[in-house]
């Protein structure tokens, strides 16, 4: 049987795309027995309401780079709770490991000397892939993944996503937090060597009630109409979509 939180650790959990019947079995025993809940934004209110109502619910999310606490506001919450003898979860959208800052929490708990635990979660990628039907890898066109993103830390900035040399060929590329200058992004990837006419399906809010999904090519992304943040995007030739 899954155990409950403990007290004095913290969790830092993958809440999933945003449907709660993704989260994992382990999640959601931790929702129901934590003291303390740390979410980000893009965990959804379905999600949170899986929670045991005596929790502490302190929203630590960021909306557009635009933090209400700064990350090392974020690590003395989680300190200062779990050495109060509190079981905290540190709730993030997806998976906890991807584009999720999680090296820095780690660190920090690290150095804290505080036990935690990674609980793995459903990542974007993953559960769009899953909706749309659509492989992402496939033994006749894609024998590669790449997961990549277009936001980064501060003093790198850059619009689009990178890599040295061509694109590899016979890939899938996913692309988180791809910004809203897709004309750009369009261009850049060209460049990379990536035909225009290669699938691309844009989804905004994947998984929720308000999933939307747009289904165009690198070429043409740039003037496609495509849904509010939060969006990713599957580009390649594996990409099979009605």
């Amino acid at each position: 049987m899954t155990r409950d939180a403990q007290p004095g650790t913290v969790y830092l959990v993958g809440a999933g795309p945003g449907n709660p019947d993704l989260l994992t079995v382990r999640a959601l025993k931790l929702l129901q027995t934590a003291d303390i809940l740390l979410p980000d934004d893009l965990v959804s209110d379905e999600v949170l309401n899986l929670a045991r109502p005596a929790v502490a619910i302190i929203p630590v999310g960021k909306r557009c780079g635009q933090p209400r606490i700064t990350q090392a506001g974020i690590h003395e919450l989680m300190l200062h709770n779990a050495r109060a003898g509190k079981s905290v979860v540190r709730l993030k959208s997806g998976d906890p490991l991807v584009f999720g800052r999680v090296g820095e929490e780690i660190a920090a708990l690290r150095a804290g000397g505080v036990p935690f635990e990674i609980v793995p979660g459903i990542t974007a990628a993953f559960a769009v892939a899953a909706t749309l039907k659509t492989p992402l890898t496939d033994r006749t066109s894609a024998s590669k993944l790449i997961l990549a993103t277009a936001h980064h830390a501060a003093g790198k900035l850059s619009l689009t996503p990178s890599w040295t040399g061509a694109f590899p060929d016979e890939s899938t590329l996913v692309i988180y937090m791809p910004g809203r200058d897709f004309a750009t992004l369009s261009t850049s990837l060209i460049t990379s060597g990536i035909a225009p006419q290669t699938p691309c399906v844009a989804v905004s809010k994947a998984t929720t009630p308000d999933e939307l999904a747009t289904i165009t090519t690198v070429g043409q992304i740039g003037s496609a109409e495509i849904g509010p943040a939060p969006v990713i995007l599957l580009i390649g030739k594996a990409i099979s979509l009605p």
